[in-house]
């Protein structure tokens, strides 16, 4: 079965998604993060996370390194921090609120409605991706503000009156 590349990314967009920050750091190098969508529960005993990155991307080197991560996800008024950290080359955490995780010892951002440290627990291929599986050491949210959400192609915010 062949399909239509452009096609199967249209339908995929569909499907509106949270926005996430995938912060670490190489020992000996500066902290980086970069942006995905591709974040997801996987199990809640074990806590247990995924997401997964493109082969493709300029920090794959240092992701299949490290042995821990943190998944900050964002607010709606981080677009800027999505918008800049989702660019090829531009994956530093440099001017940006974070601080060092307690359990894993990765940068976090500061102001994320939620952070869960993690471990690497396995990689798994992907097809054009390595699919990250993390174990929560720690976890941290706020009661009080409203995800990003991507959504065909473009950022997204909740409907007014939502929580």
């Amino acid at each position: 079965m062949t399909h239509d590349t452009r096609k199967f990314r249209n339908a995929l967009g569909c499907f509106t998604t949270g926005v996430a920050v995938i912060t670490t750091q190489l020992e000996g190098r500066p902290p980086i993060g970069i942006t995905v969508n591709s974040f997801s529960s996987v199990s809640l005993d074990p806590p247990l996370v995924l997401w997964s990155l493109d082969r493709k991307s300029d920090t794959l080197p240092v992701f299949e390194a490290v042995t821990s991560f943190t998944v900050n996800v964002l607010r709606e008024d981080h677009r800027d921090i999505s918008s800049r950290l989702a660019k090829q080359g531009d994956h530093s955490l440099e001017g940006l609120a974070v601080r060092t995780g307690v359990f894993n010892g990765c940068p976090a951002l500061e102001d994320a409605l939620a952070h869960f440290e993690c471990s690497v627990e396995a990689r798994h291929d992907g097809g054009d991706h390595i699919i990250f599986i993390g174990r929560v050491l720690h976890f941290e949210y706020s009661e009080d503000g409203r995800p990003l959400l991507y959504h065909r192609g473009s950022y997204q915010g909740l409907a007014e009156g939502t929580p």
